[in-house]
């Protein structure tokens, strides 16, 4: 008898635990200072990647509140002044978006979810694609870009699939 595979939302909730857990590893050591170091000048600077991070997981939970989210209408929040707001602002995004997956089901993934600046449609999308795509990968794009930024400025990278030259896995 093959074992029932898993609802996709509590796989993903799963996933989502560790990724977040480790992204957040990676922006507790953003030092505040750095804010507006870039390693080149086409490159985001430290302080935006970090911010960017932080508000990535939000379009998960704005995907899941309605089919479609018109950008002209989305007020930007204030770049975060310090390393302390990043988390903060990490730490609310994670905590709603497991709000919002546990409020849905496996059908909800499987429906569309268009991003528009008013007329303009930048993307249509089954929110599984959402989840995977646009949040996840993304997410670890970041993630291994800002783990270069803070090898270049010469701050521990945590391990994050395994060990790193500076720290031993699980620690």
């Amino acid at each position: 008898m093959t074992p029932a595979q898993p609802a996709l939302q509590t796989a993903l909730s799963e996933e989502l635990k560790g990724e977040l857990k480790l992204t957040r590893r990676l922006l507790e050591r953003v030092p505040t200072e750095q804010f507006a170091w870039q390693p080149h000048p086409k490159s985001m600077k430290l302080g935006t990647l970090a911010s960017h991070m932080a508000n990535l997981v939000g379009f998960l939970q704005m995907s899941l509140q309605a089919p479609e989210t018109d950008m002209a209408t989305v007020t930007p929040l204030p770049s975060p002044a310090d390393t302390d707001e990043v988390l903060r602002r990490f730490d609310v995004n994670a905590e709603n978006i497991h709000k919002a997956l546990a409020d849905v089901d496996d059908a909800t993934f499987h429906q569309l979810w268009t991003m528009r600046r008013g007329e303009q449609v930048f993307m249509t999308m089954p929110r599984a694609a959402v989840a995977r795509v646009l949040v996840l990968n993304h997410l670890i794009h970041h993630r291994g870009q800002m783990s270069v930024y803070l090898r270049l400025l010469d701050i521990p990278v945590p391990a994050i699939y395994g060990s790193s030259a500076d720290e031993a896995p699980g620690r």
